[in-house]
């Protein structure tokens, strides 16, 4: 159970943060989305693995290191703590003129931005996987790594896809805010993206070595 707490506490404060900072209006929003994801890394890596991501997860159970049952668990965790969290986002949210979704810039970027998506989370999934590795060399920069892949990734791909790399957080604000339209964008880019993470991750470390 502390396993899935830990989940729920990660995610949860992953997508509020991102809720609030958005709502801020401010264009440093991606470095406290970042920087969130950096201290609940720290918090949660020696207690669930510091997933936070249904991609990230998926990429486990492609490298064998997830059942499938604790695998379903840790993703149902995680989606609900993305709506609890866009629930109490909207709530808290100052300005009536925001409403937290996640959405491409515009709808001429729907392919743009499912490109995006499936990119920037084999990326983050794939540094996520290296840094968090329980059998891997051991690192103590894990959630700087993990944190600053993230802060990068939003920097650079928020303009064309809002920049999920999480199906949590692409799924929760939109299914509580009523944007269903672009839903599949964040559900199919993210888990593609780390589904291809966790193969490739496979070719870097062999099961033997890793």
């Amino acid at each position: 159970m502390n396993k899935y707490i830990t989940e729920f506490v990660g995610v949860f404060f992953l997508v509020l943060v991102t809720g609030l900072a958005l709502g801020s209006g401010s264009e440093l929003a991606p470095i406290a989305i970042g920087a969130t994801l950096m201290v609940m890394a720290y918090m949660g890596k020696d207690i669930s693995g510091a997933h936070f991501n249904p991609a990230v997860t998926l990429a486990w159970y492609v490298r064998s290191r997830i059942s499938l049952r604790e695998g379903a668990i840790y993703v149902g965790v995680q989606f609900l703590a993305g709506l609890v969290a866009s629930l109490i986002a909207g709530l808290l949210v100052q300005n009536p003129e925001f409403v937290f979704q996640i959405r491409p810039s515009s709808e001429s970027l729907v392919v743009q931005s499912l490109l995006v998506e499936i990119l920037f989370t084999f990326a983050l999934v794939l540094v996520t996987l290296h840094v968090q590795d329980a059998e891997a060399p051991a690192n103590g920069y894990y959630g700087l790594a993990v944190g600053a892949a993230y802060m990068a990734l939003i920097f650079a791909g928020q303009p064309i896809s809002g920049a999920a790399f999480n199906p949590a957080l692409g799924v929760g604000p939109d299914l509580i805010n009523g944007g269903f339209s672009y839903v599949w964008i964040y559900l199919i880019g993210p888990l593609a993206g780390g589904a291809l993470a966790g193969f490739v991750y496979l070719v870097q470390m062999p099961k033997e070595d890793a």
